[in-house]
């Protein structure tokens, strides 16, 4: 259920930065720009990007390498992945305490012709990051279940 809310979140995320994109540029060809148009813009792809990568990671599409595991046997191979969603949910909670932090620093300032507060485009790293580790989360239990304890 939730990824269906986040996979249609994204969908509506990218058909508003592609209708948005549109309509900024047919108004400055008819010479009256849309001046907050690239701040939303930024604002909504922005969120995008952390729910497309969040979203890859769910279904196993981030970039990987196999040679490793393709040379090891099949449970040295299941203790590499794990060993591997591990480390990742490590630098992800790391990310998540700068990430937090720079979006504190940021709201103070003001974006643009939008005068929205920039921790609001900064937010999407934070929110970004914990959709992640809840995934890789869900995924180490998961392949620990399906090992029975390796």
């Amino acid at each position: 259920m939730l990824k269906r809310i986040e996979f249609a979140c994204g969908g509506i995320l990218l058909v508003a930065v592609v209708v948005l994109v549109a309509v900024a540029s047919v108004a400055r060809a008819m010479g009256s720009p849309i001046i907050w148009s690239v701040e939303m813009a930024q604002l909504i792809f922005a969120w995008l990007c952390m729910l497309a990568a969040d979203i890859a990671m769910q279904q196993d599409r981030h970039f990987g390498l196999q040679i490793l595991q393709d040379t090891l046997s099949p449970r040295a191979s299941a203790l590499v992945e794990l060993f591997n969603i591990v480390v990742i949910i490590g630098f992800l909670a790391f990310l998540l305490y700068y990430a937090w932090g720079n979006m504190i620093l940021m709201h103070p300032r003001l974006v643009g012709a939008a005068q929205i507060h920039a921790s609001y485009i900064h937010a999407s790293m934070v929110v970004g990051i914990l959709l992640m580790m809840r995934t890789m989360i869900s995924q180490l239990i998961r392949r620990v279940r399906n090992k029975g304890g390796l």
